[in-house]
């Protein structure tokens, strides 16, 4: 029958194939996991973005003495 075959890494190197347990794979990460990464992975990002940002707005600050973005006259008398 062609599909009796059960190996379901097929040409895949055995360095990379899951360590198998008694249950399946082990050293894999579950459901929950992989949910809680999804949902976290979106503020990750955003975060990573808002330190790049205010990392620039810094810098900017920094070497031209200026707060920018218009702010100035707000800040300084």
């Amino acid at each position: 029958m062609s599909f009796s075959d059960l190996n379901l890494n097929g040409p895949t190197p055995a360095r990379v194939r899951p360590k198998l347990g008694e249950w399946g794979p082990t050293e894999v990460p579950g459901t929950k996991a992989k949910r809680r990464q999804r949902r976290l992975v979106p503020f990750v990002f955003a975060a990573a973005l808002l330190v790049l940002f205010l990392t620039g707005w810094l810098n900017y600050s920094l070497m031209t003495g200026r707060i920018g973005f218009g702010l100035d006259p707000l800040i300084a008398p």
